[in-house]
């Protein structure tokens, strides 16, 4: 049997993060998933930090934005998943500048989606 990894999920709370955290979580890896603060008071976004501890993920507080969160973060698990949204992709230099500096993580896997959006014009 494969040894399981212990995973961390930047942008969990987000569109595909949520389903990304929830399948680590399902396949029996240990899962990390990083939020911000903000996160924690949103509704919406705080109920789905709620059921990420329901099935056992740990939850770290941290912002693709603050670098030493990051590196604390990422020191913690060997596999880094990126679920940032669309408009965050030029920002990725901050996930790999954490990665280099934990010196640990094996993977990057980057995810992403856009919405469609119709132009009324």
């Amino acid at each position: 049997m494969a040894a399981k990894s212990r995973v961390l999920v930047v942008g969990s709370t987000g569109y595909i993060g949520k389903f990304i955290v929830e399948a680590s979580a399902k396949a029996g890896h240990q899962t990390f998933a990083l939020v911000r603060d903000s996160s924690l008071s949103h509704p919406a976004k705080s109920q789905i930090i709620q059921s990420f501890k329901s099935i056992g993920v740990t939850i770290l507080t941290g912002d693709l934005f603050e670098h030493e969160s990051l590196v604390k973060a990422m020191k913690e698990v060997d596999v880094v998943i990126s679920a940032v949204g669309l408009y965050q992709l030029s920002d990725q230099d901050k996930l790999i500048s954490a990665i280099k500096e934990a010196g640990n993580i094996k993977v990057l896997l980057t995810f992403t989606s856009k919405q469609n959006v119709l132009n009324a014009n």
